[in-house]
């Protein structure tokens, strides 16, 4: 099992934490982790888009001229896709862009992100995450302590963990949320990745 130095908020070094190597220790997938990422973002698509076809457009009941002995193309309709302000030809319509995943292969991916981040440095385990009250200069200096720039995702795990989403949800580029709305784009897509011990049991419990 791999073995992780523990920190403190604070950035010192605290001790150290084996992580279960069914989860922290696998080989990158990066076919799966791509497959679970295209089917996130698919899946939180709305597919409410939608465009006017010919039937659908306003106006146009009427024949503008008749068909013969004016010298003038022949028209039924002025909202002919033809004419402007007419229908639209083979435009999207409302559907569902949901993909479908096995879900070991959605764990797999998950897995192989985090063990990738492991062995990036870009994974830190907290020892606990304990914030009185919902303090944005709190996060400041978590992150700041361990010089994380850029996008950055910390998963609490213990009792306090409404008080860090809510001191960090106004720093641009940092998320924060308890151990079971982890993710895979969310893994992929920061630069730093906290977790605390409590969060780190509960993945395990849950992917191993």
């Amino acid at each position: 099992m791999p073995k992780v130095k523990l920190y403190n908020v604070a950035g010192q070094e605290t001790g150290e934490i084996e992580l279960n190597d069914s989860v922290f220790g696998v080989e990158y997938n990066e076919a799966v982790i791509h497959q679970a990422v295209v089917r996130q973002m698919a899946n939180e698509r709305l597919g409410t888009h939608a465009t006017l076809t010919r039937g659908l457009v306003r106006g146009g009941g009427k024949k503008p001229w008749k068909q013969k002995g004016t010298g003038r193309a022949r028209v039924g309709s002025i909202r002919s896709p033809l004419w402007v302000g007419g229908g639209t030809v083979f435009g999207p319509t409302p559907r569902s862009h949901a993909k479908n995943m096995p879900r070991k292969a959605r764990q797999l991916a998950v897995k192989s992100a985090l063990s990738e981040k492991l062995r990036a440095n870009e994974l830190v385990v907290l020892d606990a995450i304990n914030f009185e009250a919902p303090k944005t200069k709190e996060v400041v200096k978590l992150l700041s302590a361990f010089n994380a720039e850029g996008k950055a995702l910390i998963v609490d795990g213990g009792e306090s963990v409404n008080n860090t989403v809510l001191s960090a949800r106004n720093i641009p580029g940092v998320k924060a949320y308890a151990a079971n709305g982890i993710n895979i784009y969310d893994i992929v897509n920061c630069d730093k990745l906290f977790l605390t011990q409590e969060a780190a049991k509960k993945i395990e419990e849950v992917l191993a």
